[in-house]
């Protein structure tokens, strides 16, 4: 075969057409067995997975929050009883860190004024950024305690804020009302249970249940062991 008629062969080939039919238009086949599947791009769905793990929540008190705060209305599902907490300085960190601690270990080892007693409900600033308020259980008759009691109780229906007055030389807690309910949409709660909450926030390292917690050993001075 001349080279001629080798080159118009290898266009006909291409061409995929009949040498007089749609000349200079090439037609690229599609390969066989090509998986799509594999070059989708995965990242959204790994992002919208990730959004719905349930990470630990900050515990702090409604004042704390400095802005608008909503708590749970559900207080037989979302309203914790007196609980007992320590904190525990924990090297390379500058703040101690707050432990669940079993009372009967606290009361044996440790002076009362260390031990700390209140409840937790779960508690949202506006946007759903949540945490854990803590609500006074203790000397209930102290004006701090009344007006912090009294913001908590106000934010399960309203959005409350609650600041310090004393530097007006007031020793309580000014609640404030957002101006508009309808300023913030209400919290898109989590759907687990508080005692899931509870556990992840606290995880099992933060919560002292035995007389070798490495968090108890360092509040009474008591070697840790290495091993």
């Amino acid at each position: 075969m001349s080279d001629e008629n080798q080159q118009k062969g290898l266009l006909h080939i291409m061409t995929n057409t009949p040498d007089n039919e749609n000349s200079g238009k090439i037609s690229i086949s599609k390969p066989l067995g090509f998986d799509l599947e594999k070059f989708k791009s995965k990242r959204g769905a790994a992002v919208a997975a990730v959004a719905t793990l349930q990470t630990g929540f900050p515990v702090h008190n409604i004042a704390a929050a400095k802005d608008f705060v909503r708590l749970h209305p559900d207080e037989d599902a979302y309203w914790i009883s007196e609980l007992c907490f320590v904190s525990v300085p924990i090297k390379g960190q500058k703040q101690d860190t707050l432990h669940l601690i079993e009372e009967e270990l606290a009361m044996e080892f440790l002076p009362s004024a260390r031990v700390q007693r209140f409840g937790l409900a779960l508690a949202a600033k506006p946007f759903n950024v949540f945490f854990l308020c803590i609500i006074p259980t203790q000397h209930l008759d102290n004006s701090w305690v009344m007006s912090n009691v009294l913001a908590c109780e106000e934010a399960k229906t309203r959005w409350v804020q609650a600041t310090s007055r004393k530097a007006e030389g007031v020793e309580a807690y000014k609640v404030d009302y957002a101006k508009s309910e309808t300023a913030f949409a209400l919290p898109e709660w989590p759907k687990q249970t508080m005692a899931e909450i509870l556990a992840v926030t606290f995880g099992g390292t933060r919560m002292i249940s035995d007389e070798n917690h490495p968090g108890l050993l360092r509040l009474i001075g008591a070697e840790q062991s290495l091993s």
